[in-house]
């Protein structure tokens, strides 16, 4: 069987422009996003922002969260502080030009990884593994999912490739923890991923649009 790789293409001068801010993890700019797709832009926006830490490192002190003025105003910085998974993955779509409530009524997006499977499901944009959907450039991906009370997630990730027949997508997580603690980092054919030593699967994907 062929693997067909469904992925961005994103032209040199782009992936210069990445590595120019690979210090201070600052977004692309508008000339290189102006021409680039939706999914272009939240897949470059996303991979803009690999490698970067908490500060405190052994903290959730984050950027992503203060952004929307969400979690814990702990922190020695100008950060805040929550588990944000789900903080980054939102910050990178609303950067790119998705529309979407950020808040805490039912299917707004916000620091839990459920919100986006609440989301997902009332603008008809989730789609379950099992459903036949092949994730594109751009989505998210949701592991771990529970429904037997209220909607909770383990994590959530954001696409930026997938490989026909892969076992799962490759991603960029925001608050990671293989490199190092609540980290932005990549993973490859990310089927599952595990959390302390809890084990979550890939359960399906939200679509920006």
């Amino acid at each position: 069987m062929v693997a067909i790789c469904v992925l961005v293409v994103v032209p040199v001068a782009i992936v210069h422009s990445l590595r120019a801010r690979t210090t201070n993890y600052a977004l692309p700019s508008n000339a290189v996003l102006r021409g680039l797709t939706l999914r272009q832009r939240i897949v470059a926006i996303a991979s803009s922002q690999v490698g970067y830490r908490t500060n405190p490192s052994a903290s959730y002190c984050n950027k992503f969260s203060f952004y929307w003025n969400a979690g814990a105003a702990s922190c020695p910085g100008s950060e805040r502080s929550e588990k944000w998974c789900a903080d980054f993955a939102a910050w990178v779509w609303r950067h790119a030009g998705v529309r979407f409530p950020y808040g805490y009524s039912y299917a707004d997006i916000n620091a839990a990884a459920a919100s986006f499977y609440a989301w997902g499901v009332a603008n008809g944009q989730w789609h379950p593994t099992g459903s036949g959907y092949s994730p594109s450039p751009g989505d998210v991906a949701l592991y771990g999912l529970s429904l037997v009370s209220s909607p909770w997630a383990a994590h959530i990730a954001v696409v930026t490739s997938y490989s026909q027949g892969a076992g799962g997508p490759d991603v960029v997580n925001g608050d990671g923890d293989r490199t190092g603690f609540s980290v932005v980092e990549t993973g490859s054919d990310q089927a599952r991923i595990v959390i302390g030593h809890t084990d979550y699967s890939l359960d399906g994907y939200v679509s920006p649009a």
